[in-house]
């Protein structure tokens, strides 16, 4: 099976930030250099680059990125250029975790040594940005270990938009799991919703799925109660952007539909999610920002008019998933189950 690196750093200082154009997904495999912020900004904000964990590593590239040309300037000067590209790009997407928890980690290291060089600093901000990376990586193929087991060791397994490689820099989150699984021997099946309006289901897990030789069946949104009916499904898993401290869950728009499906026909729905994704600050789902993206990716997807001038659209991202509808979240330092504060106080210590 082959692995797809949906990102990389090029060179040593300056480099280049490589992406895979995740919008020319199935259609075209092009890669986009991120030079300056403003390509990372964009990219970010465009989905050229999805997905919580790969959004934070972006921004944690990114953030050197923004920083290249200051390495000459004094400690003052850098440290405020470093708060203006922090600032900047945690501007991109608002509910993706993640990406603010790595540009809290970059701005630390920099406050922790406030008599370093900027030259030295930036060094240092490069080998943050890897070890974000490289956690990253390990933190996929744990959660890939610890999500197998909870599958069947052959049936269907369904999954709403793309939490895969294409989403973070290893293998992914619900797609760990399911590669994991695959890998010890599971025959799965995996049922990819469309995902729309954007249909990141169709467009990246079927790409995903089909280069790894699993065996994947692409449904429209509204066919999933079908599916679930049919027993054709024994799991859902799903990914996650942000879940607060009681384990309601923020994911892309229409998980929370899924998860009551799956209730009413009694199959377990798992989130898959890093720690980093949790935000305990918040108590409940209440308090997860929702991003609201624009009226044309619905009124003119893919640059067809669908809906007629005039007509007033309502395009939120995201949705929030209650606790009560939550199997278990699969995390890298063990599975949530059942989903309590107390449960996740333990295992996330």
């Amino acid at each position: 099976m082959t692995a797809v690196a949906t990102l990389c750093w090029l060179g040593e200082l300056p480099g280049t930030l490589r992406l895979i154009d995740q919008t020319r997904l199935p259609a075209e495999r092009v890669m986009l250099d991120c030079e300056d912020l403003e390509t990372v900004h964009e990219a970010i904000r465009s989905l050229r680059v999805r997905g919580a964990p790969a959004i934070g590593v972006t921004a944690a590239y990114g953030t050197v990125i923004g920083l290249q040309r200051a390495k000459f300037r004094s400690r003052s000067e850098f440290d405020e250029r470093l708060r203006v590209v922090t600032s900047y790009l945690s501007e991109s997407r608002p509910t993706a975790v993640n990406l603010f928890w790595a540009l809290d980690r970059m701005r630390r290291v920099a406050a922790d040594d406030p008599s370093a060089a900027p030259g030295s600093m930036l060094v240092r901000l490069l080998a943050e940005a890897r070890a974000i990376e490289n956690e990253d990586r390990a933190m996929c193929a744990a959660i890939g270990r610890f999500g197998a087991e909870l599958l069947p060791e052959r049936g269907g397994v369904l999954t709403h938009c793309n939490a895969g490689a294409l989403a973070t820099a290893g293998d992914g989150t619900a797609l760990a799991v399911i590669y994991a699984a695959t890998a010890a021997g599971k025959q799965l099946h995996v049922f990819a919703d469309e995902t729309r309006p954007l249909l990141q289901g169709a467009r990246l897990t079927a790409w995903e799925l089909q280069q790894r030789g699993i065996p994947v069946t692409v449904i429209c949104d509204s066919m999933a109660a079908l599916v679930l009916r049919s027993r054709q499904v024994q799991a859902v898993v799903v990914g996650a952007d942000r879940i607060a401290a009681n384990g309601d869950t923020a994911n892309k728009v229409g998980t929370y539909s899924v998860a009551v499906l799956a209730r009413a026909h009694d199959v377990p729905f798992y989130v898959a999610a890093p720690s980093s994704t949790f935000d305990l600050s918040l108590p409940d789902g209440n308090g997860i920002p929702i991003e609201e993206r624009g009226r044309d990716e619905i009124a003119r997807g893919f640059g067809k008019q669908t809906a007629p001038d005039g007509v007033t659209v309502w395009n939120p991202a995201f949705d929030v998933t209650p606790a009560s509808l939550i199997n278990g979240i699969i995390t890298e330092r063990g599975v949530i189950a059942p989903v309590t504060v107390e449960r996740i106080k333990e295992v996330l210590g």
